[in-house]
């Protein structure tokens, strides 16, 4: 074995969970092992069962009314706006927003098989239209559920945070945990709050890998693997950051 659990005479290959494992200690067993077998499915459901109990725990102890009312707080444009409407137009606004996150924090899984559908396939047209690579759409599917696995430290510290030091008030449910800058500046700018948010430990974690994971079944060089993934980061960030100065 060159990598753990990598089997050299290829008459076997990594278990899920030994996948999964690898993921966190040697990445790269897991991701030649995506060019083995694209099954993506542990992955999926871990994340699925973290990203609910997190929402579960969100509910109980926090309640999505509360998450709605800090929500507008955090924005002085929308508090604004329902300053002007009447008490009981305002408390059907605000009912609204928290039934409406409510039920998108509890949609997650499906909206993240959404995502990953979306981005596998900006990635699998990049790589093989602009590289010349030869990656499949499964391979690439299987990469990006793999490289996201680091989110689930953040399911588990938001669920430690809700449950035993959450101050109710303050709580942020877009930025629940202090893995980035934002989290310590919340009366900066909406711009430079999303600025900041976007270079989160957890977040360049999974860019890493990410970058690993595309360099290793496109079979293309780090560099290269590295200028398509960062690139299409950057553009997320420049919209995150023009929506959040301009909303």
């Amino acid at each position: 074995m060159d990598e753990v659990g990598v089997v050299m005479d290829g008459a076997s290959g990594l278990n899920q969970m030994e996948r999964v494992v690898n993921t966190f200690v040697a990445p790269t067993a897991t991701f030649k092992d995506i060019l083995r077998s694209t099954s993506w499915w542990l992955p999926f459901v871990l994340l699925a069962v973290f990203s609910t109990a997190a929402t579960y725990s969100i509910d109980r102890q926090v309640g999505f009314s509360r998450v709605a009312e800090n929500q507008v707080q955090a924005s002085p444009k929308q508090t604004e706006q329902l300053a002007e409407l009447t008490p009981q137009a305002r408390a059907t606004q605000m009912r609204m927003r928290a039934i409406g996150t409510r039920y998108t924090a509890y949609a997650m899984p499906v909206l993240l098989l959404l995502f990953f559908a979306i981005y596998a396939g900006i990635m699998l047209g990049t790589f093989n239209f602009g590289l010349g690579a030869r990656m499949t759409y499964g391979q690439v599917f299987a990469v990006s559920f793999y490289a996201s696995l680091p989110y689930l430290l953040i399911s588990l510290l938001t669920i430690l945070t809700v449950c035993f030091g959450s101050n109710q008030e303050s709580f942020d449910m877009q930025n629940p945990i202090g893995t980035n800058l934002a989290y310590y500046l919340p009366d900066a700018a909406p711009w430079l709050k999303a600025l900041l948010a976007q270079f989160d430990a957890i977040k360049l974690w999974t860019l890493a890998l990410t970058v690993l994971g595309m360099k290793t079944v496109s079979k293309k060089s780090l560099g290269q693997a590295a200028a398509v993934v960062i690139g299409w980061w950057l553009l997320v960030v420049l919209i995150a950051v023009a929506a959040a100065a301009f909303s």
